[in-house]
């Protein structure tokens, strides 16, 4: 695939490779609100690590394994939800109890038991979240109440979704079609980049995604992409580093490449 880039829309000032203490490679699964740690597991996906920026200094949030699948932190960075497989029961029916580690005490309590573990988690601390539910359907949550959007009907595989900083537009993703924003409501629905998969809101008006090809059986390119919605466009991280799944905060953009090796860009 061919990615245009139109004009600069970030700068790089820096790139760092990130490891584990005993220099393993791994998997970055988030980026904390104000950019200060990382969450990473391991290759094999066990395990959730907290990995300060600033002392390099590591803690293990869980040392289970399938915990890290799409774990959010907090918009306030005080907690961290994540799934943990449960037992119990008929071992043929995976269930997950939700779990929150609190940031400031180092503990984790139990805040939903044995569901299904298809829904993606959100930040129960805000007010205004986008989701997908079992079905692909796109779903808004405002004040408690779910509400079933389709911006690009009701046929449409949708992905990726996520509520702007500023909590007035949804980003999201539609199968075969491409990266997309509308409004709250689900109308006015905007066409951002054909190229542009697990998509993160960098600012009101920058998103940050991966511009991925494969052979149908492994992933063979992956660039870092930016975009803005009046239209510029930027290859951040070149796809010969096959690098994937950014994750962003003020100031960082940090991926993981198909191999492993994990990265975090400064930029301005």
């Amino acid at each position: 695939m061919a990615i245009v880039a139109s004009a600069q829309i970030l700068e790089t000032v820096s790139m760092q490779q990130i490891t584990f203490p005993d220099g393993k490679d791994g998997r970055i699964v988030g980026i904390s609100p104000k950019g200060d740690f990382l969450l990473m597991t391991d290759l094999t996906e066990k395990g959730l690590i907290s990995y300060d920026l600033a002392t390099k200094s590591t803690t293990t949030i869980s040392d289970e394994g399938g915990v890290a699948w799409g774990v959010q932190i907090s918009k306030d960075a005080t907690k961290i939800t994540y799934r943990k497989r449960n037992w119990e029961g008929d071992a043929r029916i995976v269930k997950f109890d939700i779990m929150q580690y609190n940031i400031n005490d180092r503990k984790a309590t139990m805040s939903a038991k044995a569901q299904s573990g298809t829904e993606k988690l959100v930040d129960a601390t805000a007010n205004v979240t986008a989701s997908i539910s079992t079905d692909l359907e796109l779903v808004l949550t405002r004040n408690g109440k779910r509400i079933v959007l389709n911006p690009n009907n009701t046929d449409k595989a949708y992905s990726w979704a996520s509520v702007s900083p500023d909590g007035t537009k949804i980003l999201y993703y539609v199968a075969t079609q491409g990266c997309y924003v509308c409004d709250l409501n689900g109308q006015n629905a905007q066409f951002v980049a054909r190229h542009c998969r697990a998509a993160q809101w960098y600012d009101n008006n920058t998103i940050i995604g991966m511009a991925d090809e494969d052979d149908g059986h492994k992933f063979t390119a992956s660039a870092i992409v930016a975009y803005t919605l009046d239209g510029k466009s930027q290859i951040l991280v070149n796809k010969d580093m096959v690098a994937m799944y950014p994750y962003v905060a003020p100031g960082k953009v940090a991926f993981t490449t198909d191999s492993g090796k994990m990265y975090l860009m400064t930029v301005k």
